[in-house]
């Protein structure tokens, strides 16, 4: 009779952002990970974009975008560092006035602050760092491949119709050399 043992992770991961570090699950079930992942991706569709190319996106979309790929993660994170990562602060002249973790509540807010006043992630990250988190976490607990419901998950294309070459490969094509 075989036994095999499977090790269980028990430490949390740690992403270093900066001076911040930010502690994710040791563990995540398969279906937790994937229901995630499809309310990030039901998130993004209605704006009409693709996390794959934010090339030419314009900023309300890329802000709606940010919030949902917030979410996704912070569903990952263990309790302090999802706390940190979806909280916005309302400021005004450089100073914090309210912290929300809802993006209605903190623009209500903002909207009645005399003078005027905007409402900022608490933790402010470049859109590049963002992308990365989510392919750190993609490859921690979905072996290394987006879900199925990624266009990044699709089939890949057919080859080209006709002939294949019959050219030889170019290391065939070497001289060989000889006594060495």
């Amino acid at each position: 009779m075989a036994t095999r043992t499977f090790a269980l992770n028990t430490e949390p991961h740690v992403a270093q952002v900066g001076d911040t570090a930010l502690e994710f699950q040791p563990e995540v079930m398969g279906d937790d990970f994937m229901d995630a992942y499809a309310e990030l991706r039901e998130a993004q569709q209605p704006i009409g974009v693709d996390i794959n190319d934010l090339a030419n996106v314009d900023s309300g979309q890329l802000r709606a975008v940010s919030r949902a790929l917030r979410a996704f993660l912070a569903r990952l994170m263990l309790g302090e560092s999802a706390r940190l990562f979806t909280r916005l602060d309302v400021v005004k002249a450089g100073e914090r006035l309210e912290s929300f973790s809802d993006l209605a509540e903190a623009e209500a807010y903002a909207a009645k602050v005399r003078g005027g006043a905007r409402v900022v992630d608490a933790l402010r990250l470049p859109d590049r760092v963002l992308v990365e988190l989510l392919e750190w976490v993609v490859e921690l607990y979905g072996g290394g491949q987006r879900p199925p419901t990624s266009s990044g998950g699709s089939a890949q294309a057919s080859p080209p119709a006709g002939r294949r070459g019959t050219g030889v490969s170019p290391s065939k094509a070497s001289p060989r050399t000889r006594g060495r």
